[in-house]
């Protein structure tokens, strides 16, 4: 019988995680980062949980494998993809931030939200990255 179990992240609260992107990506502001991952699978490949961060902005670039599905709970988000184009969403919003995007993420104010990442592997890609170490 299957002994996988369904995850409800307000029943647990998993140890806070601690960040900042890195200070040449940060455009204005001190977007301090604290994520809570209720999930991720056994090949690593999938995560879920909250994500909070302070105002400000910052450069940011996504694996062309890694695909994020948010949803605002508290919060207002500025994101600026390459080509300039403009997108605002508040609490409430879903939208996915695909594989490959490059631009600017900016919290308008403090925003916590749901994420679910998922940053696939390709055979090739793990044994260069195997290589490397």
């Amino acid at each position: 019988m299957n002994q996988l179990r369904i995850i409800a992240f307000d029943e647990q609260l998993p140890e806070p995680e601690s960040s900042r992107p890195l200070p040449e990506r940060v455009l204005s502001g001190d977007p301090q980062q604290t994520l809570w991952n209720h999930y991720s699978d056994p090949s690593g490949q999938f995560h879920a949980g909250i994500w909070q961060a302070e105002a400000g902005a910052w450069r940011v670039q996504y694996d062309e494998h890694e695909h994020e599905l948010c949803t605002l709970l508290e919060g207002r988000v500025r994101i600026t993809d390459g080509l300039g184009t403009v997108r605002e969403f508040a609490p409430g919003a879903s939208f996915v931030v695909p594989g490959g995007f490059c631009g600017i993420w900016e919290n308008l104010g403090r925003v916590r939200k749901v994420y679910a990442v998922t940053a696939l592997r390709v055979a090739g890609e793990r044994e260069q990255n195997q290589d490397k170490s």
